[in-house]
């Protein structure tokens, strides 16, 4: 271990050590600190990501402020500044859309594949508040742009197969482009047995399948209006959750959308976007797969949601403008039926979500104010009112038993506020920003009812009185550019006020048979969590080059307690080499042992590991279109580890051989 430590920090010495050749000449370009991950497959060969046939999971995980909580092989749940989706607002184009889990085991990005997506937009802190209220930041899955351009038909096919799990996958797109009318229909299925840690340990409950189908279409009126439809059928089966209790039978999701774009003639206007959604998600646990378990259980959920946005770009003088009005009511209901094991006790039924409806209306200004050609000076705003309602009346009753002043509704107003300094010169750019933002609890921290966590063994119970959560935050981001050396580092700051967390209810009983008790979802005074990475970067040449990253965080709530779920120190070392047709990569990727664990919320320490990669690709061209062969080997070493953020330290994969065969037809 300590030798592969040695080997990336000397990657990044090597870094500064070529830079000395290139200080004396400076390059005229500069290059923002990246908030956007590419992931449209028809632009993958261009990017770092090694295969074309990724999820959306593993695109996120390589952002430096993205981690992905893993309870299994599927449905990663995304963290942003260490920071669950419960603080983060996590859109699909714009369009909120709520998991059916009460376990969290669909989160939003579970729902979409690289076959509907043309990028991911990653906003941190008060950043990352266009589309909702949120502390963390935001993540936004971009919908493909309209196309009018007249090309006519093409098509693709994606093929791919990992050795490790017998994991298979394809996908298939077909486009027809006019001059006023466009339509495009894709789809992709994913198919994974069992996969294998390090040392051929099987990994039981890992297996999963899933297809994914898009259809969008698009008529243009006139220069200046046209509309798109959009629709997304997602199901995920027979998905195995070898960090959990239960694993899923059915995770389902229709996905639609209505949007007119209207682009005036009007200098200040440049564009309007008015957008209606509906998306409805089923999701259903059971646990029939499992040999043995102290009683069966159904646990269905479903999730209703309506909505809308208009979005308005304005530009005059020094202001560039954004006004965004949105709007969404939803409808989450879970229920939990457990069955006896003695015929002659009744079976028990509750309702884990007791149909909580919410309705949110609110308002978004931002404003980048350009001092020059070198300042900007970027402000945003959102105000909203959120509203939610238990239409279940023994939702009500059950609740009031630990709260006996719950009252059906709860109505809160919430503030989002942010300001960024920017200088961009030639050879560096840097930034400094302030932020204040407040986000309601969320369904299960304000309304869940004996949420069984096995993280740390405890039934959780909601609190509708628990007061908004907020957040104080600081950025500062620098890089500096030396010909063909660059180096960063970005820094973030939040201080978060009535930090929801679970409270230990000594006199109640849990509901889960072999938990350790119940604990109250309430709050601390205050909690701090601080995040720092150094990325550096050196073209050795056209074809060689080397990146590095070198990560801290820090995280600790008032009460002197560690928090859970804070990554510990990270790198990533990488050595490229590109032509215009083949490209190679070996990879270090590793984390530091986990010395800051929080043993009161049911983290231990995890043990330190490094895993290198070897990602490879090559580009051919015929009559026929383009053909993309990527390939390669993931974990070389077969390690056998796990990281801070495997669900019960289940290990990850070991030895991966794969390949990906790309056609594009024009």
């Amino acid at each position: 271990m300590k030798t592969l430590i040695t080997v990336v920090l000397s990657l990044l010495m090597a870094s500064f050590g070529f830079s000395q050749k290139a200080i004396n000449e400076t390059k005229k370009d500069t290059t923002k600190l990246e908030e956007v991950i590419v992931v449209s497959r028809r632009k993958l060969s261009n990017h770092r990501q090694e295969k074309t046939l990724s999820s959306i999971d593993d695109y996120l995980e390589k952002s430096n402020k993205v981690t992905m909580i893993k309870r299994g092989n599927y449905a990663w749940e995304p963290t942003l500044n260490n920071m669950a989706t419960e603080r983060l607002v996590v859109t699909i184009d714009g369009m909120q859309i709520f998991g059916a889990c009460t376990d969290k085991m669909d989160p939003i990005t579970s729902y979409v594949d690289v076959s509907n997506l043309e990028k991911v937009t990653i906003g941190s802190g008060q950043e990352g508040t266009e589309h909702g209220h949120s502390i963390g930041g935001g993540i936004d899955l971009k919908l493909p742009t309209s196309k009018f351009n007249g090309s006519g038909f093409k098509s693709g096919l994606d093929l791919g197969y990992e050795t490790n799990g017998n994991y298979k996958a394809t996908g298939l797109d077909l486009t027809y482009t006019g001059n006023i009318f466009f339509i495009t229909t894709d789809g992709i299925y994913r198919k994974s047995d069992n996969y294998d840690a390090g040392g051929n340990e099987e990994i039981l409950y890992s297996q999963f399948e899933k297809y994914n189908i898009s259809l969008k279409s698009g008529y243009k009126f006139s220069q200046t209006q046209h509309i798109d439809a959009n629709l997304i059928y997602d199901k995920a089966t027979d998905v195995g959750y070898p960090a959990l209790p239960m694993d899923v039978s059915l995770a389902e999701a229709l996905i639609s959308s209505l949007t007119h774009y209207y682009k005036p003639e009007d200098k200040a206007l440049k564009s309007i976007e008015t957008k209606l959604y509906f998306n409805t998600i089923t999701h259903i646990m059971d646990d029939t797969k499992r040999p043995i378990v102290p009683i069966r259980m159904d646990m269905p959920g479903w999730s209703d949601t309506y909505g809308f946005y208009s979005k308005a770009h304005v530009i005059k003088d020094k202001h560039r403008l954004i006004l965004n009005l949105n709007g969404f009511y939803n409808k989450s209901l879970a229920e939990m039926t457990m069955y006896s094991n003695n015929p002659n006790e009744p079976d028990m039924f509750m309702y884990t979500w007791p149909d909580i409806r919410t309705l949110y209306s609110g308002v978004f200004i931002k404003d980048d104010f350009h001092f020059n050609d070198y300042e900007t000076l970027s402000s945003s705003l959102r105000l909203g009112y959120h509203r939610n309602k238990i239409s279940k009346a023994v939702g009500v009753q059950s609740l009031q038993i630990f709260h006996p002043e719950v009252k059906d509704e709860q109505d809160r107003f919430l503030i989002s506020l942010a300001s960024t300094y920017q200088l961009k010169k030639e050879n560096y750019d840097l930034s400094f920003g302030l932020g204040y933002g407040e986000r309601a609890p969320s369904v299960s921290e304000g309304y869940g009812f004996y949420l069984f966590n096995n993280f740390d063994n405890y039934d959780y119970i909601g609190n509708p009185n628990l007061e908004d959560e907020k957040a104080l935050e600081a950025n500062f981001n620098f890089k500096q550019k030396f010909n063909d050396f660059e180096i960063g580092i970005t820094t973030s700051y939040f201080h978060i006020m009535d930090y929801i967390i679970g409270d230990l209810a000594p006199n109640v009983s849990s509901m889960t048979i072999g938990a350790n008790g119940v604990r109250v979802n309430s709050a601390l005074d205050h909690a701090s969590i601080f995040s720092t990475y150094l990325n550096s970067s050196y073209k050795i040449s056209e074809r060689f080059a080397i990146n590095g990253t070198l990560g801290y965080n820090y995280g600790k709530g008032n009460n002197g307690e560690n928090l859970p779920l804070i990554k510990p120190i990270s790198y990533f070392a990488e050595f490229n080499y590109n032509t215009s047709k083949f490209n190679a990569a070996l990879q270090l990727d590793g984390n530091g042992n986990q010395s800051n664990y929080s043993s009161m919320y049911g983290e231990n320490e995890t043990a330190d590991y490094a895993i290198l990669n070897l990602n490879l690709g090559h580009i051919f061209y015929n009559k026929l279109g383009k053909t993309v062969l990527k390939y390669g080997v993931e974990n070389i070493l077969d390690t056998n580890y796990s990281t801070y953020a495997d669900w019960n330290n289940f290990p990850r994969q070991g030895r991966n051989f794969y390949v990906n065969l790309s056609f594009v037809f024009p």
